[in-house]
């Protein structure tokens, strides 16, 4: 059942009656994807078992239950040997979630040890266009697609209600984005609403495995999987945009990766394009770099700028899994711990206020005055990091720039300091420096590296210094709905546009689409706005209907102006 709002205990109680001898095993595994579930895989071994003696009581969890109940002399076929185990623990680490069900497939170790680009996998339907980590675990990725979906009715709401009329009809998107659950969701509203889709990963540790195997499975041509190769995250790029009989007619784009390959290998493709839609800050600044040096050939739809982006998933989203990201890696306590936070929009407004109501002892760096005086009247210490960096014990960067932590600031820190990055790419912490000879890397768990010294004293460095929450854990499903219902309303816009509408040249969504996103989220949490008298909406020069705000309203200066202003002074 879905969670209830609210709810975060589960008690499960288990009541078993036996009137004759009975063998049980039972299977529990706690898992974190979007909300809470436990599966229970059960095996009742006697001649007559009624179904009424097992009761099962539980609350805010997606409750899955498998009994199967079997004559005295069946034997537990399914349950793994030794060996199985084994092969069923390397089955367990392909998942890029800690979740697990049934439904994750054994396999065996040539599975493991072979690139996806060295072999060949089919789907049910015959296809082999796409390239995953595993195509048997469809089935489980499809159970994290359902579960997402749950808490993205927003965006299941706009794909009813556009079915159809399919506005994306004859849409070709390729897209280059996080692949998790919620990204699936959007994919899939995309593909209903009339447009076809390839698609590859902008991070090369944040797929979810089964859910690149279950889109495959549904017909979309992914290409990713978690822990590509830099060598392998460039291929799949082309595989989505170089492929006999494809000409991709729109691009949705996560840091501006996809958008750079093409021009730089496939300048002619841009022809047929009708238009870019740039989610990240990262991506944002390379479509104003191509714009102000008259490189940009289509309109460009800048959604990390949009009100709805800004103000619900840079700082909602962020606040929330960047402690769950820290916790999963490092099992960190907080309280006392002295962490500084490079950059103070969203994203590290949402950083800061998780870090201190966790009694953390927060410092932030900044290079904008307004942002700085925010930081301050918020109760935080505006610093530069050089005077710091031999007392903090995490360094969090959020900025969106390249080399704001470098490796002379990393020979500085103190042993056993953490540093990841909230941002984009991996370009913000100076990772490229640490790979030399003198330093030894140590890997101690997933994403997570120790930087040893010479002196003996090491750094944890996570993610490889690419994007924590993505990469480490898990990102709250129902911001990313907000989010996706953005991204779906600007590929419908620049789509469907009238020629001349929009130039050469990056928008921000209009007021109205975003107040629209808003709307659509309101129901679950049972709000109701008021409305405008006549006398009031004549008041205020506003449409009773919206927009209520002008064009020109930001919920805070766009990063990319403060960009582009810096460095024209």
């Amino acid at each position: 059942r879905p969670v209830p709002s609210g709810q975060k205990l589960c008690t499960v109680f288990l009541t078993l009656i036996p009137r004759k001898p009975l063998e049980i095993v039972l299977c529990c595994r706690v898992m974190f994807s979007g909300m809470w579930r436990v599966e229970l895989q059960m095996r009742f071994k006697r001649q007559s078992y009624d179904n009424h003696d097992v009761n099962f009581l539980s609350s805010s969890l997606f409750f899955s239950q498998q009994i199967q109940f079997v004559e005295e002399k069946q034997e537990f076929n399914k349950f793994p040997t030794k060996t199985g185990r084994r092969s069923l623990s390397r089955s367990i680490s392909q998942s890029s979630t800690d979740s697990y069900s049934s439904a994750a497939s054994y396999t065996d170790s040539s599975d493991d040890e072979t690139s996806p680009r060295d072999r060949t996998q089919v789907n049910s339907k015959g296809s082999s266009d796409f390239c995953v980590k595993n195509i048997k675990q469809a089935e489980f990725g499809r159970r994290e697609i359902e579960i997402a979906e749950q808490d993205m009715s927003a965006l299941i709401s706009l794909r009813k209600r556009a079915q159809s009329e399919k506005p994306l009809a004859g849409a070709k998107i390729v897209g280059c984005t996080h692949i998790t659950a919620q990204t699936a969701v959007l994919i899939e509203t995309l593909v209903a609403l009339g447009a076809q889709c390839r698609w590859t990963a902008c991070n090369i540790y944040s797929t979810q495995n089964e859910v690149a195997a279950a889109l495959s499975e549904a017909g979309v041509a992914v290409f990713a999987w978690k822990g590509e190769s830099e060598d392998d995250f460039w291929w799949c790029i082309d595989r989505c945009v170089n492929t006999e009989g494809w000409q991709p007619n729109m691009i949705l784009d996560d840091g501006g990766d996809l958008t750079h390959w093409m021009y730089k290998k496939y300048p002619n493709v841009f022809k047929k394009i009708r238009g870019i839609v740039e989610e990240s800050v990262t991506g944002v600044h390379r479509l104003y770099q191509l714009s102000k040096a008259g490189k940009l050939c289509v309109p460009a739809m800048n959604v990390n700028d949009s009100v709805t982006k800004q103000k619900f998933d840079n700082l909602y989203c962020c606040r929330e899994s960047i402690l769950d990201g820290l916790k999963r890696t490092t099992d960190v306590m907080f309280g006392g711990k002295q962490v500084v936070v490079c950059g103070y929009g969203e994203v590290g407004k949402g950083c800061c206020a998780a870090l201190k109501a966790l009694g953390a002892i927060v410092y932030v760096t900044e290079i904008d005055p307004i942002c700085a005086l925010q930081a301050c009247m918020d109760g935080f210490r505006v610093v530069k990091l050089n005077e710091i960096i031999r007392q903090v014990d995490v360094i969090i960067t959020c900025t969106g720039n390249k080399n704001v932590v470098t490796r002379d600031q990393l020979d500085r820190m103190k042993n056993g300091s953490i540093v990841c990055n909230m941002g984009h790419s991996n370009t913000e912490i100076d990772v490229a420096s640490l790979r030399t000879p003198e330093l030894t890397w140590e890997r101690v768990r997933s994403q997570v590296d120790h930087v040893i010294w010479p002196d003996g004293r090491r750094i944890i460095l996570l993610a490889e210094g690419r994007l924590l929450n993505l990469s480490c854990s898990t990102v709250p499903t129902f911001v990313l709905s907000i989010t996706a219902t953005t991204q779906a309303l600007a590929l419908i816009e620049l789509y469907n546009a009238p020629e001349g509408r929009y130039k050469q040249d990056v928008y921000l969504l209009p007021k109205k689409m975003d107040e629209y996103v808003a709307s659509l989220h309101l129901a679950t949490f049972e709000a109701h706005l008021t409305e405008l008298t006549d006398e009031q909406a004549k008041y205020l020069g506003l449409n009773k209907n919206g927009p209520f705000k002008p064009n020109y309203y930001r919920c805070s200066s766009s990063p990319s102006e403060q960009f582009f202003t810096a460095a024209d002074e």
